[in-house]
């Protein structure tokens, strides 16, 4: 893809999916409370994966040997962070989750360079450096490591190796179809983690809200851009984009919230931002 129109309709796109994921947890807030996380995480990609289906039923002719075996790695990997992410939440602060699941933006140059001998840029390394202070001045409160802490850890590390996998192996291949395989994966995984306590049902119109709305916009639509663009563009700078979620989650909770917007999140927030613009920036030169 080339063409400077071409390059911002990408980043906006990726920018509009960080702020679907931002806006998702002021949809999900009350509605964890009357719902088991595994079983709204099952439901929500289950509902994504049947959306799908019907627009595209002829995409599942895509899903054959080497393909599905692909789709069920990345789908695993991003239903585990998933998991693990949630049961870290219960065990720290929203704050540290947040800092902590933020380092994927850190993992995934690093893991790419060790895996797959990446290059990565001494540019992608300083955002990545801006990224991660960003995020720490957002939601750090504190320095203890703790099962939460721990278990939050690890789905960062899922999360990068799930944006790796998808730069490895989207291009070339169908992006509806490989999307369809990873929402169906992600719900599979989330049921059966569900069954270690009980698999429950909606039971409210509130909740079915926020799981439509999840299934529809931050997970259907939002992993159908990320596969996409992922096809074409470096995961590192995927990485550092995607961070704006937390930028958008801090903004929605101003608005929508009541929540206060202090000193440390305009620093945060702008360190991000600043790195954003330099990701956008050498990805210019790149194609230029």
């Amino acid at each position: 893809m080339t063409g400077s129109r071409n390059r911002y309709l990408v980043v906006s796109l990726v920018l509009a999916v960080a702020a679907i994921w931002g806006g998702s947890f002021v949809v999900m807030k009350d509605t964890l409370h009357r719902i088991d996380v595994n079983s709204f995480l099952g439901w929500r990609f289950m509902i994504a994966t049947l959306v799908m289906i019907a627009i595209k039923p002829k995409a599942l002719k895509e899903i054959r040997g080497k393909f599905l075996l692909k789709g069920l790695i990345v789908g695993t990997l991003l239903g585990s962070g998933y998991i693990f992410q949630t049961f870290g939440l219960t065990q720290t602060t929203v704050a540290k989750t947040g800092f902590i699941t933020g380092l994927y933006a850190v993992f995934t140059p690093l893991m790419a360079a060790g895996l797959f001998k990446k290059h990565v840029t001494k540019i992608q390394w300083a955002a990545t450096a801006l990224a991660l202070c960003g995020l720490a001045a957002l939601s750090f409160k504190g320095l203890s490591i703790g099962l939460g802490e721990s278990l939050v850890l690890v789905s960062a590390i899922l999360f990068a190796g799930h944006i790796i996998a998808l730069g490895e192996w989207s291009s070339g291949m169908d992006t509806y179809a490989l999307t369809l395989v990873q929402m169906g994966t992600v719900s599979i995984v989330s049921f059966g983690a569900s069954l270690t306590t009980h698999t429950q049902a909606p039971h409210d119109w509130g909740v079915w809200k926020a799981i439509l709305f999840t299934a529809i916009f931050a997970s259907a639509f939002a992993f159908l851009v990320q596969t996409w663009t992922q096809s074409f563009m470096a995961a590192t700078a995927i990485g550092i984009l995607l961070t704006m979620e937390y930028i958008f989650a801090a903004l929605f909770g101003v608005i929508f919230g009541h929540e206060s917007l202090g000193l440390k999140t305009l620093i945060g927030g702008s360190l991000v931002i600043i790195a954003m613009v330099i990701i956008i920036k050498s990805e210019e030169n790149v194609t230029s």
